[in-house]
């Protein structure tokens, strides 16, 4: 069983509460939008971390990081990229890898919406965290904590940061 921790767009913050909220999980990962490089060596120093870069990562995050991450985890094969849609509207081409890699979960950010789905129509799981970070147009802020045990998510667990913009240092 592992436990994982993920979040997105966190565009350069990391504060204290996320570390609190990540510091019992088993692996990170982050679906894009980093923001620093500081940030990605802060969370890959606190667990096993596995991360895509997203469309505001400069360069040093981009040779750090890929664009699609594919993951085979406890029986589960897992698709993360930063901008993929929703169900059932995808981002430009997202359906027809979907279509393709026929994943058991697919996870990205961008949106700052958090969701969690199972599109029944491609049997896929979709996930995306929301937002960690304190820019954006998202409300609160979020990042999703789950278990994946013998081919199966569960234990799924939205946990809220704080509103946008407001920064809570006590976990």
């Amino acid at each position: 069983m592992k436990r994982i921790g993920l979040l997105s767009d966190t565009h350069g913050h990391l504060d204290e509460r996320i570390m609190h909220h990540l510091s019992d999980c088993d692996e990170i990962w982050h679906a894009g939008d980093i923001g620093t490089a500081a940030v990605s060596d802060q969370l890959g120093a606190l667990k096993p971390y596995r991360a895509v870069y997203g469309n505001i990562d400069g360069h040093e995050l981009r040779r750090m990081h890929k664009e699609n991450l594919y993951i085979k985890c406890e029986g589960l094969n897992i698709w993360m990229t930063h901008i993929g849609g929703r169900p059932p509207r995808y981002a430009k081409g997202i359906r027809e890898q979907l279509q393709r890699l026929r994943p058991d979960v697919f996870i990205c950010g961008h949106s700052h919406i958090l969701k969690v789905q199972k599109d029944q129509q491609l049997g896929v799981w979709y996930i995306n965290p929301g937002a960690a970070g304190i820019h954006g147009f998202h409300k609160m802020r979020t990042l999703i904590k789950f278990e994946i045990h013998e081919g199966k998510l569960q234990n799924m667990q939205v946990v809220e940061l704080g509103k946008r913009g407001q920064v809570i240092d006590e976990a």
